[in-house]
């Protein structure tokens, strides 16, 4: 169990490195060059998705409760302590701005992507924070 999550994990990491790396990137080049704006989109896609699946692998694995849709996710890890509830409410954002990337992409606005890109990358930090730390406090029995 551990492995596999910590799998997620890395990759999560390696996804908001690529995103880290185009943060401070002028808007007006997402809008000029398309492979800027689509590693941009495919990349916060890859990266909601890997919470998404962390997320999923610890309510399996822990036999907790299941969620009805993606966006339970984060409330199921807060009931069970792993994540506090304020991070809990900033990632059922996110899982609604994938939503966006997913089945919208054709009108998303590029402007959202990019406040997003700007400003909310510190949450996926604060989310692999919560994860790695209750991996690390898991009984050995357990990992």
């Amino acid at each position: 169990m551990e492995r596999l999550i910590a799998a997620k994990l890395s990759r999560l990491r390696d996804y908001v490195g690529y995103l880290k790396a185009l943060k401070g990137t002028p808007l007006r080049t997402f809008q000029e060059d398309f492979k800027e704006r689509g590693a941009l989109e495919r990349y916060l896609h890859l990266a909601i998705e890997a919470v998404i699946d962390i997320g999923n692998e610890i309510i399996s694995v822990r036999q907790l409760r299941r969620p009805d849709q993606f966006r339970d996710i984060p409330e199921i890890l807060a009931e069970s302590g792993i994540i506090p509830e304020s991070l809990a409410a900033e990632v059922t954002k996110m899982i609604g701005f994938r939503n966006l990337l997913v089945h919208d992409y054709a009108a998303i606005d590029l402007t959202l992507e990019y406040r997003f890109l700007e400003t909310r990358l510190q949450d996926f930090e604060e989310y692999m924070k919560y994860i790695a730390d209750w991996l690390r406090a898991l009984p050995d029995e357990n990992k």
